[in-house]
């Protein structure tokens, strides 16, 4: 065995540090939550590069006395505990003394402070845990640190680090729940010269989470005020319909600290049982306060996790407040949903309006022109009034004075202002074949007769064909059809938006976004960064017109969230994969026989069309001859 020795002071400093200090973020969360201790009232955050190269951070808060400034600087030096007593109740945010030490070992940090009483402050340097200059510095009240080059001096750490925009949006993520723990304390961030967050510190809970993820995601919110056995539940739920695809928009905090507890996650999802679709999750802002002595946060290096003495009364008391709101909703619910328009007040003669709102579009696509084996562009396309058109052709402009045979179409006239027969939809079976038509097109002209039988549990399509009966999975079907078309689409297939869509998500899916927008821009989906957690989408696949574009986005950046898609052919496959799913025609959802007929004939004429993206048979087949086996017709 080789020699025991003890370790170098500094690389046992590197050591210690790499246990605290693992990214910018890191670094952020430290020090803000220094100032929150101080007593601050103000606290601005600056960051350049991610933070790699430059944070600043400023506040208002107590300040630190000239002989205090280098002793803060040593492990396991602090002012939060004196008494091993002390850490039976914690009630600040540090409480280790291993904050600014380790940050000092591996950048190079200087202090600017002023303590109250002081005449003047004091200007502190230290690199890489050595002190460099401690002099006189004129400066308000309060404190301001500022850390440049980060692992300047470990470049093996510095491998590990993500791109600047990951580390910005880490840092930013921090500085947001620290917000939001601390609701009274106005915060200003800035990443490189702009400034992203600033919230008002006026103590209203409410304000500031408008101010920190945007009006569209607090007007979905009702709020919480519950107690039960000496635990307080405050904060806000969203409503079931608002519901998300992952939690990365559930933020607890306990006792005013951000914190990550499976037991008041558990809680909360119990609640909206029965109330919410499943593989959907409830979106909240929740406080829980209860006794200091009740909670122990020493358990996590980074104080991200907590432990209860006894997690029933905090259980039932999330579980209840958060139940009592939802069950008392349609007594407060205010916001009025938008209708869906009247589907003959929506048609569009020869094309399709910019798919521009964030809200589904049940009747902007574009109406395909009448080709035999044009499929469908989105399962709803007969929706727009075709039986109600089809006896338009006898109303035509030389015979502009007759009456309409149905006021339906009277209404389409009118809104359209063109005679109804102009309508291409009045036409689809006798439009004639074009001379560039698709082989595939042909084949299914040429194809054997496909006779629809009809469709069971509004999910499968009974179709004859020869001697055989097949069974076919519409969604799957759909789904595998959208996905094809997505692979084959060039960027001539994009339609770009007539007004962009803006779209909120969470911090991590806002990251896991901009590090996808070429993928996203190879499959036909245009998007940049809106500031804070929002997306700006300027283009959206032709293919997928009419489609809810805010959803559509919010499940590709929940999928892309789960980071199980890194490698970058299969990352933007599985973008195909998802846009697929989403637009395609789902089990359940009401369809007219033409488009039962329609998806019978694509699956059953194109052999690519056998298995949806995910892996699933999209049809089975059942001959004459087995059939007849089952009803002893034959041996």
């Amino acid at each position: 065995m080789a020699k025991i020795q003890v370790l170098d002071k500094h690389v046992a400093e590197l050591i210690a540090a790499g246990e605290v200090v693992e990214r910018p973020a890191s670094v952020v969360k430290e020090l803000m939550e220094n100032t929150i201790d101080a007593g601050a009232r103000h606290v601005t955050v600056e960051i350049r590069d991610g933070g790699v190269t430059y944070i600043r951070i400023t506040d208002d808060g107590c300040g630190i006395h000239r002989e205090d400034v280098p002793t803060a600087f040593l492990r396991h030096a602090t002012s939060k505990v004196r008494s091993e007593q002390d850490l039976a109740a914690i009630g600040t945010l540090g409480f280790r003394g291993e904050a600014l030490a380790s940050v000092a070992a591996v950048a190079k940090v200087e202090v600017i402070t002023c303590a109250a009483g002081e005449i003047v402050g004091t200007r502190y340097v230290i690199h890489g845990g050595e002190e460099k200059i401690l002099e006189d510095a004129g400066c308000a009240e309060g404190s301001t640190f500022i850390v440049e080059d980060l692992f300047y001096n470990i470049p093996a750490r510095m491998k590990f680090l993500k791109k600047d925009v990951s580390e910005g949006n880490a840092v930013a993520g921090v500085v947001e729940r620290l917000a939001l723990s601390h609701p009274e304390i106005a915060v200003k961030f800035i990443r490189n010269g702009r400034t992203e967050l600033q919230t008002p510190g006026d103590g209203q809970v409410l304000s500031c989470i408008h101010a920190v993820f945007g009006k569209q995601f607090a007007s979905t919110l009702m709020p919480v005020e519950y107690e039960m056995g000496g635990v307080r539940v405050s904060g806000f739920v969203c409503k079931p319909e608002n519901a998300r695809p992952n939690r990365t928009m559930q933020h607890f905090f306990v006792n005013d600290r951000y914190v990550r507890t499976q037991t008041a996650m558990v809680a909360v999802e119990r609640a909206y049982k029965g109330m919410m679709m499943a593989g959907r999750f409830p979106a909240c802002v929740l406080y829980i306060r209860l006794p200091a002595e009740t909670v122990d946060a020493n358990v996590h290096p980074a104080k991200i996790e907590v432990r209860f003495i006894n997690e029933k009364p905090v259980f039932d008391a999330v579980y209840y407040g958060v139940r009592s709101c939802l069950e008392t909703r349609g007594s407060i619910q205010q916001i009025t949903m938008d209708r869906v328009p009247e589907p003959k007040k929506e048609i569009a003669p020869t094309y399709a309006s910019p798919v521009g709102t964030s809200k589904p579009v049940t009747a902007s696509p574009v109406i395909p022109k009448a080709q035999p084996a044009q499929p469908p562009r989105r399962p709803s396309f007969l929706d727009l009034a075709v039986d109600d058109v089809r006896p338009a052709p006898a109303y035509s402009m030389q015979d502009s004075t007759a009456a309409p045979p149905q006021k339906k179409v009277e209404a389409v006239a009118e809104i359209i202002d063109i005679p109804p027969v102009e309508q291409p939809v009045t036409k689809l079976p006798e439009t004639p074949k074009a001379p560039d038509e698709k082989p595939e097109q042909l084949a299914i002209e040429q194809a054997p007769a496909i006779q629809l039988v009809g469709e069971v549990f509004t999910t499968y399509i009974l179709a004859q064909m020869g001697d055989s009966l097949f069974i076919i999975d519409k969604h799957a079907a759909h789904e595998r059809i959208l996905y094809n078309k997505l692979k084959a689409q060039s960027r001539s297939d994009q339609q770009i938006l007539l007004s962009p869509v803006a779209v909120t998500v969470s911090r991590e899916e806002h990251t896991a976004l901009l590090e996808s927008v070429k993928e996203l821009a190879e499959a036909g989906i245009d998007l940049e960064d809106f500031g804070g957690t929002c997306v700006l989408v300027r283009s959206f696949p032709l293919i997928l017109s009419g489609t809810d574009i805010d959803s559509t986005i919010r499940e590709i950046a929940a999928g892309l969230t789960a980071g199980s898609h890194q490698v970058q052919s299969s990352k933007l496959d599985w973008i195909y994969h998802s846009s697929a799913c989403r637009a395609a025609i789902k089990a359940g959802d009401a369809s007219r026989p033409a488009e039962l007929l329609d998806l019978a004939k694509q699956v059953l004429l194109d052999d690519s069309v056998r298995y949806c993206p995910h892996g699933r048979p999209v049809c089975v087949e059942m001959t004459r001859k087995e059939m007849e086996k089952l009803f002893g017709r034959i041996v």
